[in-house]
């Protein structure tokens, strides 16, 4: 990894590429010397001196070795990164994390929690794969049911749901604060306050809200919140972060002992970051731009609404630095082409990746546009410029007649047998209420 001058310089190699973005084009993506990147939700650009660190470091380690480097690293690998993630995240110091990345660490504490045959585990529908692949593996081990929160018409969470069905019985509840699919705000403090008395273990995912907007696990009152560290915090890749409550950490730290580390290039990087968005925000506390660019949120989403044919992905009274949207008759993934061809980078956003969300909107696919804290006005209009002639070019195109094809006739298909009946469900016992949740042994 070579250090460039600029985090300019750095965005235009990295994300201005057709190889890093797929495209078929073999021309610089950018030709107005700079390329929009509304992608910080994916991957934010490091600033200049976090990507020179990472860079030294990496370097160091190659001519020295990695022991030589942990032991260069010492104070800031196991302090000084802890205590600018407990002052991030409004928690003690000793009861932060560093991991690889947040699901990886929310797959790790579940893998250790033993809920009672039938007890109840609460999640959302804009919760991430990853995290459903993991409650749903602990459905299947302990015989526990998973229960998906209601919506309200506006696409909120149905809080007045949450206080009737409460009780003891819950053990988990999973919540996402922002998710990647689209920009809501799910209101975590106030879930919290509904879940303080009780004993479930509240988790909470900050991966997409942790660096643009605050966050404060200790008014959120969770047990456990996670994120990625290469988001809108712009950091390295493969480091994120957790904080356990302090009964959790010894069932983390056991199932975490056998996951891999980050790299402490990494873990430097991460810290560097901290302390430049910690000095970010001192110097603008309530800037009309925010941390992560959301005073140009309202312009991001003109742009769009601007483009013929394109409908808004918005659920939710609240809303982040991340716009979703689509087009009613061009793929997500020609749209995200032809724009990182002209030098504006956006990602397209599947289905599969919160699959109890997108689909219920009626889309399989979107795109997904963030912001940042080095996004200008100036990016916003040319993104909107650049949108407006895509779908124009590629709406023209295909309504231009094409020769007919003459196509074999298909072969007749097999008659599919009737799937068996499926029995109705009954009412399901409840265990009597208890105060704790088991956790596994360790082994």
């Amino acid at each position: 990894m070579n250090a460039t001058p600029s985090s300019t310089d750095h965005r235009d190699h990295t994300y201005g590429t057709d190889h890093a973005y797929g495209t078929d084009r073999t021309e610089p993506a950018d030709q107005e010397g700079r390329t929009v990147h509304l992608d910080t939700a994916g991957w934010g650009a490091m600033p200049a001196a976090v990507r020179a660190l990472v860079a030294d470091c990496a370097s160091r380690e190659d001519r020295y070795g990695p022991h030589e480097l942990e032991e260069d690293l010492e104070d800031v690998l196991r302090t000084e990164v802890h205590e600018r993630l407990g002052a991030l995240l409004g928690v003690p110091a000793a009861d932060t994390a560093v991991v690889t990345d947040a699901a990886g660490a929310f797959d790790a504490l579940v893998s250790r929690l033993a809920p009672g045959r039938g007890e109840r585990v609460w999640t959302t529908p804009y919760e991430s794969a990853a995290r459903l692949t993991a409650l749903y593996a602990l459905r299947d081990r302990t015989r526990c049911t998973v229960e998906v929160v209601p919506l309200r018409e506006d696409g909120d969470l149905d809080l007045e749901w949450m206080v009737r069905h409460i009780d003891d019985d819950v053990a988990l509840v999973s919540v996402v604060h922002v998710p990647s699919g689209c920009g809501i705000v799910n209101p975590v403090e106030e879930i919290g306050q509904i879940l303080a008395p009780y004993r479930c273990v509240y988790a909470v995912d900050a991966s997409y809200s942790v660096g643009q907007l605050p966050v404060d696990a200790g008014r959120i009152g969770c047990q456990l919140l996670t994120g990625d560290g290469w988001r809108f915090l712009r950091g390295p890749y493969a480091v994120g972060f957790a904080f356990l409550a302090p009964r959790l950490r010894a069932a983390f730290e056991d199932a975490a002992a056998h996951r891999p580390l980050p790299p402490n290039a990494a873990v430097a990087g991460l810290n560097a970051a901290l302390a430049h968005h910690t000095a970010t925000a001192t110097a603008t506390p309530d800037g009309p731009d925010g941390p992560a660019g959301q005073g140009l949120l309202p312009a991001l989403r003109a742009a769009v609404e601007e483009c013929p044919g394109t409908e808004l992905i918005t659920p939710g009274r609240v809303q982040s630095a991340i716009l979703a949207f689509r087009h009613r008759d061009l793929s997500a993934a020609l749209v995200r082409r032809r724009l990182a061809a002209r030098g504006v980078v956006l990602w397209k956003t599947v289905a599969q990746e919160t699959p109890l969300h997108l689909p219920r909107s009626g889309a399989t696919t979107a795109l997904r546009a963030s912001l940042g804290p080095d996004t200008t006005p100036q990016d916003i209009a040319r993104f909107g410029r650049v949108l407006r002639e895509v779908v124009r070019e590629e709406t023209a195109g295909a309504q231009r007649p094409r020769p007919a094809r003459t196509l074999p006739p298909a072969p007749t298909p097999a008659l599919a047998s009737a799937p068996a009946p499926v029995p109705p469900a009954g009412p399901r016992p409840r265990p009597s209420a208890r105060r704790h949740l088991t956790l596994c042994p360790t082994p």
